[in-house]
């Protein structure tokens, strides 16, 4: 396998096998704002930045070898579990009962959604935040794979039951498919998490019994069309898990604003709106999904009358695309690009009357056909 190949394998390592996928967890995260309440007044200044930096905790996985355990738990290899028990409250106390080694190959998702909620919060106390934000973020992610079924089972590629493929076919081909759908953002009503482990553990195991439903949709939609590239039998598969995913994606909006909340409250309730920390934004900006195969799509808030200029850039300097939008105080666009040029590194740069900023995105355009492959020879990293 030459250089290129392992590149795009462990590019698709992150993306595309990555707990919803970067499309997924952006959904999430920029939903959760729609739930804050009028106390969290001083959090609307974070809603791009938890979209943005949603998937930042897949991206260490490369770099960090402990990260990895904490996106999954394989909660169907607890006895306590299979018997209807509580699972151990603590990591030490899973540790002292099943060994360091059981519990770490087994995934340690609920406890590393409570030990960075805690960071959270101490954050929040000591007024650090930018910390703060980055672990809210990271909190973001965590509350997501939480509800992502696959990543709760021992059967997380459904290699025990014939489904091969299944993670990334359910999670990413489908959801970037059809996001669209997925963005019917809702408001919900919010308040505080006495008991914050317990509350994982619940939606935990709540979200386990979608499981069965995601492998029967699976069979279905393959006795349709057995090509898993094929509209037909994407489209099934949709259909199949359409209200479950959705309600899936919501319940996630809905705890990580909740989980915010919470933190902040339990960091005595600061205010940090006076602190120098947030400097006036006239147009917010995100670009997604990023790595793309091509078609990647633009948000942008604008708080006023503006003509901006959306330049992507290679990595010498060449202007390759150009659009020009006229903003309106209060308004979202939406809109989607496509990069025609040759895999690398790019830069998109959001300008305008008085602001420039940057961002970074990277095409790879063989990332659909390694997606196949990986399918096609049971591979799941």
């Amino acid at each position: 396998m030459n250089r290129f190949s392992h590149y795009l394998i462990s590019a698709l390592t992150i993306l595309i096998l990555s707990s919803w996928g970067g499309t997924g967890h952006y959904i999430i995260s920029y939903g959760a704002s729609f739930s804050f309440n009028a106390e969290m007044s001083q959090f609307s200044n974070w809603t791009n930045y938890l979209a943005d930096h949603a998937s930042d905790a897949d991206y260490r996985k490369n770099d960090d070898p402990n990260e990895g355990p904490k996106h999954y738990i394989d909660i169907d290899n607890y006895n306590e579990f299979v018997n209807e028990e509580p699972l151990p409250y603590t990591f030490v106390q899973a540790v002292n009962r099943y060994g360091y080694d059981f519990v770490i190959s087994n995934g340690t998702l609920p406890w590393s959604t409570k030990n960075t909620y805690d960071s959270l919060v101490l954050a929040l106390k000591d007024l650090n935040i930018e910390k703060a934000k980055s672990f809210a973020a990271d909190l973001g992610h965590y509350v997501a794979d939480g509800h992502m079924p696959l990543h709760l089972t021992k059967n997380y590629n459904g290699q025990l039951t014939n489904n091969y493929g299944i993670h990334s076919r359910y999670e990413s081909t489908m959801i970037n498919s059809y996001e669209n759908e997925l963005k019917d953002y809702q408001s919900f009503t919010i308040s505080h998490i006495d008991d914050v482990q317990k509350y994982v553990f619940e939606y935990i195991s709540d979200n386990y019994k979608y499981v069965d439903s995601i492998l029967i949709a699976d069979n279905y939609a393959r006795s349709l069309n057995s090509d898993y590239n094929s509209w037909e039998y994407n489209n099934a598969l949709w259909l199949k898990t359409k209200v479950f995913t959705m309600i899936l994606f919501a319940n996630a909006s809905k705890r990580f604003a909740e989980l915010i909340y919470s933190a902040w409250i339990d960091a005595g309730r600061p205010s940090f709106t006076n602190t120098g920390v947030y400097d006036y934004e006239p147009i917010s900006f995100s670009v997604y999904p990023n790595p793309t195969t091509g078609i990647y799509n633009i948000n942008i808030y604008s708080k006023i009358n503006d003509l901006i200029s959306v330049r992507v850039f290679d990595l010498s300097g060449k202007i390759v695309s150009e659009k020009r939008i006229k903003c309106y105080p209060n308004q979202f666009i939406n809109y989607s690009d496509d990069l025609r040029y040759s895999n690398g590194g790019y830069i998109v740069n959001f300008s305008g009357k008085d602001f420039s900023k940057n961002t970074k995105i990277i095409l790879m355009k063989k990332l659909i056909e390694i997606s196949n492959l990986c399918n096609k020879f049971q591979i799941f990293l």
